[in-house]
């Protein structure tokens, strides 16, 4: 008996030390004056140096959602930082809120630049990250943000949107982009739509981006958000999450960085 309980406890505590290993914490940096909150996780198990990745929130601000997908990004090795792109960490309790604060960032495309750039010399110092291999993810109104920094030649390795909006007033030039693309969005989603699909193909192959889209048949807006269900009947919007083209952007989203960082 005393063998089989050693042998749990010492299970049990394994299980502990492996759910240890990747750290969160909370980080505030400065852009033109204003505090920004965002949130570092990585796998302290791992000792070297290594790629980093950025993870721009959803218009509802820097929350959970944007922190959670930094935890996943840290389980798979690289360093996340999600950023804070309203300042202060607001959060929307509203879409009407959430709206404002999007629009006043996509609206002032260099305080949207300066923000950006704050979270990403902050994750260039960082002691666990390899400054010349950086990525940036974004979710709905953080897709846009990342595609925008991708036209605006940000020194990036790869730009990922999730449900991000794929219309810009300031189209890519040609020879531009630096980082290489991928977006993902369902085609039943109406805040993007076949016309922004197809007008985001035109634009990147005039820029002579290195680029893949993804779409999803039958598939909503925030498709891999788990609240967005929920969020979608209260306040009567086109939102829905889907399991299945979750996990399968995700997947896709693994071998992308894999192949930007480490090649196939």
């Amino acid at each position: 008996m005393k063998t089989l309980f050693l042998a749990i406890s010492l299970f049990c505590m394994a299980g502990s030390v492996a759910q240890a290993a990747v750290q969160g914490k909370e980080v505030s940096y400065q852009s033109d004056g204003t505090t920004l909150k965002g949130y570092i996780a990585y796998d302290d198990e791992f000792k070297g140096k290594r790629p980093a990745v950025l993870v721009v929130h959803e218009w509802w601000g820097h929350n959970e959602y944007a922190r959670k997908r930094a935890r996943m990004l840290a389980k798979l090795g690289y360093t996340a930082l999600a950023v804070d792109m309203y300042g202060e960490g607001k959060q929307a309790q509203h879409p009407d809120e959430a709206g404002k604060f999007a629009t006043e960032v996509s609206k002032n495309m260099p305080m949207a630049k300066a923000r950006f750039e704050a979270g990403l010399n902050l994750l260039r110092k960082d002691k666990t990250v390899d400054a010349e291999k950086i990525a940036a993810i974004g979710y709905c109104f953080g897709g846009g943000v990342v595609l925008n920094m991708a036209r605006q030649g940000e020194d990036l390795k790869g730009v990922l949107s999730f449900h991000g909006s794929l219309g810009t007033d300031s189209p890519a030039q040609t020879g531009n982009i630096k980082a290489r693309i991928i977006s993902f969005s369902g085609e039943a989603d109406p805040m993007i739509g076949a016309e922004s699909v197809a007008a985001f193909k035109k634009e990147m192959d005039g820029a002579g981006a290195s680029y893949r889209v993804v779409t999803y048949p039958g598939v909503q807006h925030s498709f891999t958000n788990p609240d967005a269900d929920e969020l979608g009947k209260k306040f009567k919007l086109p939102l829905a999450y889907n399991e299945e083209a979750d996990k399968d952007s995700w997947q896709q989203a693994t071998e992308f960085l894999h192949e930007i960082f480490v090649g196939k």
